[in-house]
């Protein structure tokens, strides 16, 4: 026993050598595993690490995606207010490749089934989408006008955008001559309800000793608006409704009227137009608009090209969703485009690809916003402008000091807008300026 012991014991043993081998063997198998599971740790580590930034990436995308503001289809080109097919045709041919949009805001083919169904069927086919002027429905005499409307939304789709229906109710508001509309047509209207606001203070009225009520004039004009046969008519079959407007964008929006599109022209401020339109759409949650008119009421009518397409740029940056030229001919009998001419086109063309190249953005979103009186149905045109159907007040003077600075601060940065209990202008806007506190 004692010799095998130390026979056993000796080193340089087979037996000991193959005892260290499975030994070293063993360790090597340890290592190995221990490898493997600090290698998988490793990669179970790496995985859940990429898992987890992968997610943080997607939350971040998915909540800028939703948080940012989505872009509407920019729609820019002209009306066309000529008489026949055949010149729409040709002002379709000339703007076609630089315009998306034809307002079809012509009387007599508003008039004219076979004339209007050429005309959409040629701009639409041609990639422009339309708007359809019908100043008024004529039952009587154009009993087609309306089952036109509804075969029209499913013939043309999406190529048509609306209703163009009436034309500047707050302008006219503003301009009528209501002396003559109390004292001459009382006899005919005044029994109805719709009047009756106003109906104790008739006489008063003609005599200039009303007493001011803005808000029961403001009232008698949505009520007006609200009671109009073709209005309730295109608000039955879900027509959306456009009009131009250069007095009271606020309450024309009230009235029921989906887009309107501010008129810019007769030397008036650019920047004031778009405030007083985009404001009244932004708080009111509407699509927006401008189409340039004239600038004089006598040739050349239109501003020059140089200035047009500075009103076309404003218009963009400033974030309208619609752009147009007015292109109403007048008493211009040589030109076969109408009042538009090529220094005009030109400048659209231009316009249009300076677009598309993104030589110009939309970089100008309003940032602050003058909150008028309630109920102030002041035209803004000037100083001494009406309201309602009054002169100026107490207040015309502070608020158009304060706007004429506000505007001399902020350019296209300021909107216009009216206290109202259902469409609050509190977090819309980085700064707020009221009517009755000071700058």
């Amino acid at each position: 026993m004692t010799l095998k012991k130390s026979y056993n014991q000796r080193k340089g043993t087979p037996h000991d050598s193959k005892n260290k081998l499975t030994q070293t063997l063993l360790l090597f198998k340890r290592d190995e595993w221990l490898k493997r599971q600090a290698i998988l740790i490793v990669t179970t580590i790496l995985l859940l690490l990429i898992v987890i930034v992968t997610a943080f990436i997607s939350y971040g995308e998915l909540t800028q995606s939703q948080n940012k503001p989505q872009t509407k289809p920019l729609h820019v080109g002209v009306s066309f207010c000529g008489n026949t097919t055949a010149e729409a045709k040709l002002l379709i041919d000339r703007v076609k490749t630089y315009t998306n949009l034809l307002i079809i805001q012509s009387g007599p083919v508003s008039r004219n089934q076979t004339s209007l169904n050429e005309i959409a069927d040629y701009a639409t086919t041609n990639g422009l989408d339309i708007i359809v002027l019908f100043g008024w429905f004529d039952t009587r005499s154009d009993p087609w006008q309306l089952p036109w409307i509804v075969s029209a939304m499913q013939t043309y789709g999406d190529k048509l955008l609306g209703i163009y229906y009436y034309d500047e109710p707050g302008g006219l508001q503003i301009d009528y001559d209501w002396t003559r509309y109390f004292g001459d047509y009382w006899q005919v209207i005044g029994n109805r309800p719709l009047y009756q606001a106003h109906n104790d203070g008739r006489e008063q009225f003609i005599n200039g000793s009303l007493q001011r009520d803005y808000v029961s004039a403001a009232q008698v004009y949505l009520s007006f608006i609200r009671a109009d046969f073709g209005i309730q008519a295109l608000e039955n079959i879900s027509a959306r409704m456009f009009v131009s407007e250069y007095a009271l964008h606020w309450f024309t929006y009230l009235g029921g009227w989906n887009v309107v599109l501010g008129q810019i022209g007769w030397n008036g401020t650019v920047a004031q137009d778009i405030a007083l339109t985009r404001g009244a759409a932004t708080l009111q949650d509407k699509e927006w608009g401008t189409i340039i008119t004239w600038k004089y009421d006598e040739p050349p009518y239109l501003d020059t090209g140089t200035e047009i397409y500075t009103q076309l740029v404003m218009s963009y940056t400033a974030g309208a969703d619609y752009i147009a030229i007015f292109n109403y001919p007048q008493n211009v009998t040589n030109n076969p485009y109408g009042v538009m001419e090529d220094e005009h086109f030109q400048a659209l063309e231009t316009f249009w690809q300076d677009i598309q190249t993104e030589k110009i953005t939309r970089s100008t979103p309003a940032v602050a916003a003058y909150v008028m009186p309630p109920n102030y149905g002041f035209g803004f045109r000037r100083p001494d402008d009406k309201i309602w159907y009054w002169g100026t007040d107490e207040l015309t003077s502070k608020i158009w000091n304060d706007t004429r600075q506000l505007f001399d601060t902020y350019g296209l940065g300021l909107d216009i807008v009216y206290p109202d209990t259902n469409y609050s202008a509190e977090g819309n806007y980085s700064r707020l300026y009221w009517w009755n506190q000071p700058l």
